[in-house]
């Protein structure tokens, strides 16, 4: 169990030094986010894009020549060139930098040069609150918007995937809904309850999964209490299924500017794991995100 992201970065740095391919890198930022990664012995990094912009903001962080740059004419050869560096086997994982994400993704699901595996792309968001005693995971708010039955199975088993890499040795999953009761008008509800009988899907990561609950059942035992329910892994969720891209968008930024989350978050079920961050998150996720990356790269 990882109780907060802080511990992410702490395991990553004392891993094994992983290398990320970062598209479009000249932006502060991203430069600051992986300098940090760099020092604190987490990773190092490619830095790919406008390579004179690069120079000068390394040179700034007094860290000129301590990465390979590679130069790219655009955006779009930023992307083709970074996923080329991980289809090479040359870096552990990706980062996005100052790209957009479909230009990022296109270059990622190409048939001829991309890195797809057969599995779904999905985001895993890691959040830490002062009130919950460890991470979780919030999966998909930042890729599948309106996921049908196999499609959320694909999901919650790249979580599950994740946590293994991180050294879980059991997991407990909540498939999240306004309500506990299944609602066959409800779509959400009727594939909440159908995910959560796929127990020999999920026995090979020794995972729980229950659904359909409300987000007081999955994170507070006090809850479940009071509503007598009673289930494996109820109020201790690790990894929260939501069933659609705006439940989790809004339950993730929820966290981060009503509880003071901290957060990492990549995108999985490719060849390598992506780091995919927000243009308004902070330098401290970027980081935690490149930690995240390395580890699970």
């Amino acid at each position: 169990m990882i109780k907060d992201v802080n511990q992410l970065l702490e395991m990553a740095a004392s891993a094994d030094k992983r290398k990320i391919a970062v598209a479009a890198a000249h932006d502060s930022d991203v430069i600051d986010a992986v300098v940090r990664a760099s020092r604190q012995g987490i990773a190092d990094a490619v830095l790919v894009g406008r390579g004179k912009d690069i120079e000068a903001l390394l040179e700034k962080e007094g860290m000129k020549g301590a990465f390979e740059i590679v130069d790219s004419e655009s955006d779009v050869d930023s992307a083709a060139k970074a996923v080329a560096l991980a289809k090479e086997g040359r870096v552990n994982c990706l980062m996005k930098g100052l790209l957009s994400t479909a230009d990022m993704m296109r270059a990622v699901i190409n048939k001829e040069t991309g890195i797809r595996t057969g599995r779904l792309i999905s985001h895993c968001m890691f959040y830490s609150v002062p009130s919950y005693p460890k991470v979780m995971i919030n999966t998909d708010g930042g890729m599948n918007v309106a996921p049908d039955l196999e499609q959320k199975a694909q999901i919650l088993e790249n979580a599950a995937q994740t946590l293994v890499k991180l050294g879980y040795d059991h997991i407990y999953a909540s498939c999240v809904c306004g309500a506990e009761t299944v609602n066959p008008k409800i779509q959400a509800t009727v594939d909440a309850a159908a995910l959560a009988d796929m127990k020999d899907r999920w026995a090979p990561y020794h995972m729980d999964v229950i659904g359909p609950v409300g987000l007081d059942l999955a994170i507070s035992p006090a809850a479940c209490r009071h509503k007598h329910f009673e289930a494996p892994g109820c109020g201790e969720a690790d990894i929260l299924l939501v069933p659609t891209y705006e439940v989790g968008n809004g339950i993730g930024k929820t966290m981060t500017y009503f509880a003071g989350a901290q957060s990492a978050g990549i995108i999985v079920g490719a060849a390598v794991p992506m780091v995919l961050t927000s243009r308004a998150d902070t330098s401290d996720t970027k980081l935690a995100s490149i930690a995240l990356g390395a580890l699970v790269g």
